[in-house]
Parts: structure tokens; C-alpha cells; sequence
């Protein structure tokens, strides 16, 4: 199959370029700067300069391709300026639609999230769950915008699936879950919020979720892709002990919910950390991103590996790129 790909030069896409190259299929791969995706040319991954919030950029790449993976999206959490999230992820995510639909695109693969439930209080719902309230994060809002711009394009005949991953960790990963490890790894990680609980799912889980998507997903229909359920203790526990360093101090979430407004007046005047914002604070403050997998094991045959065995690796590659 031709594939065309947003997203290729991330975390997932990256890998997701990769795995599609290894069952010998052929990868077109949107990139605003070719200069720093050669590792993708030197996989055989086509490389079309463009960007997803130019329509015009992905038209002669998306033309004649099997199917679509549309998996870039902006994740910035504490930044000052968040105007990215709407053209990225929202903007963007109608433009790639769009195009698919006019060009006739047989099949598509939209990356969403978890955080489109916002805080699930300790639930873990399925697809069929709803948030119409306030968002956590412009991450979360943005992200919430844009599913329901691919529900809403769905139920127009467009033949999508829509995937939605939780936490997703590995190497190579580069989000504040890397820097808190690599925080703790060093020493300096002082304090984790208490009941903050994620669902963990390795990166090539995730990669192959998204192929089984396209090849078995049925269209018009979303998958929660996500791992089994952990809280940040129980992971920073085992980080701990995999590398033998010392376990920092866990802090009743709700300290750190009361900090937020206190940090929120303190950044418009100082630069601040991002986790140590108004906005970083409330994303960890004893909240769950949670969802059950049970549709996606059923019909795309998901069998995400447990975190006891791919978070403990994950630990080792970091602690090898710092020479312990």
C-alpha cells in the first residue's frame, strides 16, 4: 500500500514510518524541513516538503496514496504562547480531512487522545463517553475541538477511523514523562503529586495499534489504544528501583492544585518552569487520563505489553544515554 503520513519526524509517527516501511509498505511523509528527517529518506520514506496547516502543500503528495495517517498535532503544556494549538491541531486537522475527502482517499487514521475525556475522576470510560465541560489544558481543548471535527466528518461518510492513545512512553521519547525520568535519573526530582493516574502504552504498541487501524479498524469508528492503568507513583516507583535511585517525595494532590492559582498570577511576570505553571500544575494534580482498550483488543487484536515490562527498558536506554 501507499501511505501518506503526517506527524513522521514525532515520537509516534516516526516509528509508525518505520514499522509501515518494514511490512513493505510504500510512505509518503509530509515534513516542513526534509534537511532533518534523513534517517526517514535513509528508511525509504518519502519525504514531501509541507505543512498541515498549508492545504495546498499536501495535495500532489496526498493524490493516488491508499490511505492517510494523520497523526501531527501540537503538545505543549505551560508554554506562554499557545496559539500553535489552534492552527495545528485544529486547523490542521480540518485541512487533511478536507483533502482526504476531495481527493477520495479510500480509507484514514486520525490520531486523538485520552485527554479529550479531560480528568475522568478515577473512571475509565470507553469510546462512547463524552466530556462537554471545561479543559484541562490548550493541549486537551484543542485536541477535544479537533475529535469532534473527525466525528463530525465521520458522519458525513468519510471512511476514518479514529485512534486514541494515552500516555505513550519508549526511547526516544522527548515529553515531560522523559524529563521527570530523567529528573529522577539525575537526582533532581523532588516531589510527585499523589492519585495521578495514566494509562502507559510502549510507542511500538502504539505504532502497530495504528497500522491494525487502517488494515482492521472499521470506519466511522474510534479506538482507545491506550495501555493498562498506573498512577505516576507506581511508575516513578519502579523507575526507582530499576535504577536504584532515590524515590522523591509524593504530595497530596490537592497542594498542588492550590498552587496553580498562586503560579498562575507569578508567570505573567517571570518565566516559570512549564511543569511549575498554572496550566502544568493542574495537568498533574491528582488527575486521571483513563479509558478502557477492551473495543480496540476485540477488533484490531491490541495486546498492549504490560508496563512492568516495557517501562523498566525504557529506564535502562535513558540511564545508557547518561553513562550509568
Amino acid at each position: 500500500m501507499k501511505y501518506f503520513l503526517t506527524g513522521a519526524t514525532g515520537f509516534v509517527g516516526g516509528h509508525l514510518a518505520r514499522l509501515l516501511r518494514e511490512n513493505g509498505h510504500e510512505v509518503v511523509a509530509l515534513v516542513r524541513n526534509p534537511s532533518k528527517a534523513s534517517d526517514l529518506a535513509a528508511a525509504g520514506v518519502t519525504l514531501a516538503p509541507g505543512d498541515i496547516t498549508e492545504p495546498d502543500s499536501m495535495r500532489v503528495p496526498m493524490q493516488g496514496c491508499d490511505g492517510v495517517f494523520h497523526v501531527a498535532g501540537w503538545y505543549k503544556i505551560g508554554t506562554r504562547d499557545k496559539s500553535e494549538g489552534h492552527k495545528i491541531n485544529i486547523e490542521g486537522t480540518r485541512n487533511v480531512l478536507t483533502l482526504m475527502r476531495d481527493l477520495g482517499i479510500p480509507k484514514g487514521v486520525y490520531t486523538s487522545t485520552l485527554a479529550v475525556f479531560s480528568d475522568t475522576r478515577g473512571a475509565i470510560p470507553d469510546e462512547h463517553y463524552h466530556y462537554h465541560g471545561p479543559h484541562i489544558s490548550e493541549y486537551d481543548r484543542t485536541k477535544a475541538v479537533a475529535h469532534n471535527i473527525a466525528l463530525e466528518f465521520m458522519e458525513a461518510g468519510l471512511p476514518l477511523v479514529v485512534v486514541m492513545p494515552g500516555l505513550i512512553y519508549g526511547p526516544g521519547d522527548n515529553s515531560s514523562v522523559r524529563e521527570n525520568l530523567i529528573k529522577l535519573l539525575q537526582g533532581r526530582l523532588p516531589a510527585i503529586p499523589s492519585r495521578s493516574a495514566f494509562c502507559w502504552a510502549h510507542v511500538d504498541d502504539i505504532a502497530r495499534a495504528h497500522l491494525a487501524a487502517m488494515e482492521k479498524g472499521r470506519t466511522g469508528e474510534c479506538y482507545i489504544i491506550a495501555g493498562q492503568p498506573h498512577t505516576l507513583v507506581e511508575a516513578i516507583e519502579m523507575a526507582a528501583r530499576v535504577s536504584r535511585k532515590r524515590m522523591p517525595q509524593v504530595v497530596p494532590a490537592g497542594l498542588m492544585r492550590m498552587m496553580a492559582p498562586v503560579m498562575g498570577v507569578l508567570e505573567k511576570f517571570i518565566p516559570v518552569p512549564a511543569d511549575y505553571t498554572s496550566e502544568g500544575l493542574r495537568v498533574v494534580s491528582g488527575v486521571t487520563y483513563l479509558g478502557d482498550n477492551s473495543k480496540a483488543k476485540q477488533e484490531l487484536g491490541y495486546n498492549p505489553r504490560p508496563l512492568e515490562e516495557g517501562w523498566p527498558e525504557t529506564v535502562r536506554y535513558e540511564m545508557k544515554l547518561l553513562g550509568m
